[in-house]
């Protein structure tokens, strides 16, 4: 134990160290803010000129004016607000809301317009994939919204995995177990989703660069040498330098997705956790989540994924003798996901930056893109879903790096 605190200690005084974990914290309440900035609204006041709100101004008229829309989501609230919707646009005598007269969209269509979500996707055509627009539909069958949703997650899955059948009744089946009617609380969106994981992704990059020099920078002042004749010198010595890596990345990613997330519902307003995802990506996404839960998820997730990375990179410390080359790999590593989501096609990339330990936390390619999607890795007449192959993989490739660091560092010594 007096081992391990001394090493945490020694990585916690480099210079570089501080800076970055003090840019993460910093960052934590940054990200957390930006997605706040993106919000705006505008009306007309009652002497018809238009006011503009940005920020938490906007986010609180938005919940204010989309008070009625909380709640549970069901089929009667739907076709109500298709009805009302339709109603709007004949009376202006337009096809879509973009052509309405300035501010009658703000004024008829927004306070309702949450409930309108997705429900272009739920009735596209089985066969083509095509949406109809909202005029097309007859508000009779929005009377069983859920049943069409089903039918929804059958013909898309029959168009994303047509030749995978067990995908198809893998995706039908997680469906089935997601809770209706859905529950839907105005305020947030999913800006703010997509800056946990760049909080996460940066976070990965400070963390392989804290990593990298472990046992390279030993190496390279010959230090290393020296410690080896000490009592510890060998296994427990690496596995202590592991130990400590894992116990500082690990606590300041924690620490820093826990403020983010903290921070982030605060603006937003925490009844707004309790929405399902559902209602904030596509109509008919898979997991049985709200978006606390789902926050929590990709939370986690981001941990065993950063912890992977930091396995990874204490491997390549193992392996390489110049700090420079053991860091350069390190982050490279960290970008590799990206590269190969852009270069490769897509049944091969998903097949290759899925199973790498920074894969979760890419910026295209991350765990939450992964749970929102309908991707599955398909094994013959097996599907698996692709966050479960991801989280898998992480599991696996934690002790597995582990193990091959301290066999990789006793072997650096018989060189």
């Amino acid at each position: 134990m007096r081992l391990l605190r001394l090493e945490i200690k020694r990585i916690l005084k480099t210079r570089l160290t501080i800076v970055l974990l003090g840019l993460a914290l910093l960052l934590s309440f940054v990200l957390a803010w930006l997605p706040v900035t993106f919000c705006y609204n505008s009306y007309t006041d009652e002497n018809g000129n238009t006011v503009k709100l940005t920020g938490l101004e906007s986010v609180a008229y938005q919940k204010n004016i989309q008070a009625d829309t909380a709640g549970a989501v069901t089929p009667e609230k739907v076709r109500q607000a298709v009805e009302d919707y339709q109603a709007c646009l004949n009376k202006y005598g337009v096809k879509n809301s973009y052509d309405l007269p300035e501010g009658v969209y703000e004024a008829e269509i927004l306070p309702y317009a949450p409930l309108l979500h997705g429900i272009r996707e739920a009735f596209a055509d089985p066969d083509t994939g095509v949406a109809p627009t909202i005029m097309e539909i007859d508000p009779e069958r929005v009377n069983d919204y859920y049943g069409v949703c089903e039918e929804r997650i059958v013909s898309l899955m029959k168009m994303e995995q047509k030749n995978h059948p067990a995908a198809q009744k893998a995706a039908v089946n997680l469906y089935d177990k997601v809770e209706k009617p859905y529950l839907f609380f105005p305020g947030y969106n999913s800006d703010a989703m997509d800056y946990q994981i760049i909080l996460a992704f940066l976070t990965a990059l400070f963390c392989a660069v804290i990593a990298a020099p472990i046992f390279t920078s030993d190496y390279q002042t010959g230090a290393d040498d020296i410690l080896r004749c000490t009592k510890y010198g060998k296994t427990k010595f690496a596995v202590t330098k592991m130990i400590s890596a894992f116990l500082i990345c690990g606590t300041a990613y924690t620490l820093c997705t826990v403020i983010y997330m903290i921070a982030s519902n605060s603006f937003f307003g925490w009844e707004c956790t309790k929405s399902s995802i559902q209602m904030l990506y596509s109509i008919v996404n898979l997991p049985d989540m709200n978006l606390g839960r789902f926050q929590c998820f990709i939370g986690v997730a981001g941990l065993l994924c950063i912890l992977a990375t930091v396995s990874f990179t204490l491997f390549l410390s193992s392996k390489c003798k110049n700090t420079v080359v053991s860091l350069s790999a390190a982050l490279l590593f960290c970008i590799l996901p990206i590269i190969l989501y852009l270069v490769l096609p897509d049944e091969i990339g998903s097949w290759i930056y899925s199973i790498l330990p920074a894969g979760g936390v890419g910026l295209q390619v991350s765990i939450l893109y992964a749970a929102v999607d309908f991707a599955f890795w398909n094994i013959g007449n097996i599907a698996i879903w692709l966050p479960y192959v991801m989280l898998g993989a992480y599991v696996v490739e934690i002790p597995l790096f582990v193990v091959l660091t301290v066999y990789s560092y006793l072997r650096h010594r018989l060189s």
